[in-house]
């Protein structure tokens, strides 16, 4: 199974909290609905929501915390390796350059 990536991941988060905002706003419209059925129902993906809401927040987190490791550990190659990431820097810059060149 292939890794999601970074982005990918930011985007379900971020679709993810759109889906569980619509469903709080569909049960603060569908609140006056009588019935044991409707109650429960509701109950229930109240219940489904504030889970939904923890595992969203879990997997939020542990986004950021990748996020900081992967800039402590391009922070700890630059200190290492000053010059070398100067001249990648610098590699870097000039192809950039030269694309934007060729438009």
């Amino acid at each position: 199974m292939t890794e999601m990536t970074e982005v990918s991941k930011e985007k379900l988060i971020n679709d993810f909290k759109v889906v569980v905002a619509d469903a709080e706003e569909l049960l603060r419209a569908t609140a006056n609905v009588a019935g044991d059925k409707a109650a429960d129902l509701r109950a229930r993906i109240q219940s489904r929501l504030a889970d939904a809401k923890v595992r969203l927040a879990d997997a939020e987190a542990a986004l950021v915390d990748k996020a900081k490791q992967v800039g402590r550990a391009a922070d700890s190659y630059v200190q290492d390796n000053p010059w070398r990431s100067v001249g990648i820097a610098a590699g870097l810059g000039f192809i950039v350059g030269l694309l934007i060149g060729r438009r």
